[in-house]
């Protein structure tokens, strides 16, 4: 690694507000705490950047844990996480994955590594770019 490389930009990456807890709950038991089968946290964002002939390619890593709740079992648990570069209001990659952690023991906390190896944009004239990471759960439901 060079110099340029060094200093080169590299956008800051953040969590949006409300995007850093993620609940499960059991069929029927919708934002009922003792319903609860699994709630997972963000725990660090980070990212590293590379460029090639004028694209910025980005890194993004997330990592977390889950804790299994009042009715938590062993098995996989579905984790909607989705990785955002904008530009003011401007959205120039939005990415939501559908990301899966193996739960074995139930009285401990799991941790987990999510990682998205291609965000990719062309190499910002300017440094205002703004990287987000965090759970999406979609538009609320109607009521």
């Amino acid at each position: 690694m060079n110099e340029a490389e060094l200093r080169a930009y590299c956008p800051p990456i953040t969590l949006r507000e409300g995007t850093a807890y993620f609940n499960t709950y059991a069929k029927g038991g919708q934002d009922d705490p003792a319903k609860v089968v699994y709630q997972a946290s963000i725990t660090d964002v980070t990212r590293s950047c590379s460029r090639t002939d004028g694209t910025l390619t980005m890194n993004v890593a997330v990592a977390g844990k889950v804790v299994p709740g009042p009715a938590g079992a062993a098995g996989t648990v579905k984790m909607p996480i989705r990785v955002a570069v904008v530009r003011g209001d401007e959205v120039l990659y939005s990415k939501l994955h559908n990301f899966q952690s193996t739960i074995t023991d139930t009285s401990s906390a799991t941790q987990f590594v999510f990682n998205d190896p291609a965000v990719s944009i062309p190499i910002p004239a300017e440094r205002n770019l703004r990287v987000y990471a965090g759970y999406d759960e979609g538009p609320p439901k109607k009521q």
